[in-house]
């Protein structure tokens, strides 16, 4: 099966001089894929000419005549920039014309502008942007949401966990998935009202929940997805991220202190290439904008050409699986069984007429 992908090329901190050479790599790597290159022709068919590659079948441009910089507002890019790079490469999954999107563009003027352009799916109140997270277990994690959402309802977190685990079964082939929701504490009892409701809805859908987990289960694989509101879900995934730059500046500093500590730098670089090659954050780069009726991926703002490249593959790999119907499927099956079930508890909770002879 063949996919195109619309790439919002204008878009993130370096704009073209990223997403053209990740794209012509990947195109390279991937012979069922055909890439849409959306933002200002003359701008791309420099970057193209640069690097001794032209349009062809596999390849086009699509022009747009604007971009949206990275610190507009969601309002002013979705009123204002109608011809913007962004809004084009979705319009172009609306259309059909594109399987997916991806942008490393605002983060923000992306969601506002997918939510408006692709609606969401039947069911879901909410996108929420969802990441996979390495773990200790040499697997991945889905989390989400990370910061679409800052305030959540119950209802709106347990259908985080039925698009987490239709996401982690269609793309990562595990029936199933295990659900885990963000909390203070492993116990019931634990949390705000919000997320202890959350909790009720859970153990009471389909889902293999799992029950609560908190901050340090977030890399040790105890479950497939993690659901968390916007707010816990976004200070959790920066904080590991200011981590693991933290330590990774450590070890430079450390290795790089001496002549000696510089020689065992050398004896250790195969260990050294091998642990950052396990932990580097570009292999994981590509959030999906989960709940809407299109694949959109989201890049990094300040992504390389590696990490794009992984963005691109995210978006093939939903594209491939059926992440849409696959979700859709799941959240009519998981509300039609959890109306059952309200149905006949109140069915059951309802007392019996007075007979005639009292």
């Amino acid at each position: 099966m063949d996919i195109t992908v619309a790439v919002d090329a204008m878009g993130g901190d370096h704009g073209a001089h990223v997403t053209v050479p990740a794209v012509l790599r990947f195109l390279d790597r991937y012979p069922e894929v055909n890439v849409v290159l959306v933002g200002v022709p003359d701008a791309l068919e420099a970057e193209l000419k640069v690097r001794k590659a032209s349009v062809g079948p596999r390849l086009r441009i699509h022009p747009a005549t604007e971009i949206v910089t990275m610190d507009e507002s969601p309002q002013s890019a979705l009123k204002n920039k109608k011809d913007s790079s962004m809004r084009v490469a979705i319009n172009l999954v609306k259309s059909g014309e594109a399987n997916a999107c991806v942008s490393a563009g605002n983060t923000g003027a992306l969601m506002a502008t997918a939510r408006f352009v692709l609606k969401t799916i039947a069911g879901i109140e909410r996108p929420a942007i969802a990441k996979m997270l390495p773990t200790a277990t040499g697997g991945e994690t889905c989390m989400l949401d990370l910061g679409a959402n800052v305030d959540c309802t119950p209802e709106q977190l347990m259908q985080f966990g039925i698009m987490g685990a239709a996401l982690v079964a269609s793309v990562y082939h595990k029936e199933n998935p295990s659900v885990g929701l963000l909390n203070i504490g492993s116990e019931d009892i634990k949390g705000n009202e919000a997320v202890k409701d959350a909790g009720e809805a859970l153990r009471a859908s389909k889902l293999n929940f799992h029950g609560n987990v908190e901050g340090n289960d977030l890399f040790t694989g105890v479950v497939d997805v993690i659901v968390a509101d916007g707010f816990t879900g976004n200070v959790a995934l920066k904080t590991t991220e200011g981590l693991a730059k933290m330590l990774a500046d450590f070890l430079r500093e450390e290795f790089t202190r001496t002549w000696w500590t510089k020689l065992i730098a050398a004896l250790a670089w195969p260990v050294l290439g091998r642990f950052k090659k396990r932990v580097d954050p570009r292999r994981y780069n590509g959030a999906s904008l989960l709940g809407l009726k299109g694949i959109v991926v989201k890049s990094h703002g300040g992504a390389d050409q590696m990490a794009f490249y992984w963005a691109l593959k995210q978006a093939v790999e939903e594209a491939q699986a059926g992440v849409i119907q696959r979700i859709t499927d799941q959240v009519r099956d998981q509300l039609a069984a959890l109306a059952a079930s309200t149905s006949e508890s109140a069915i059951a909770s309802t007392p019996a007429p007075a007979s005639a002879a009292e």
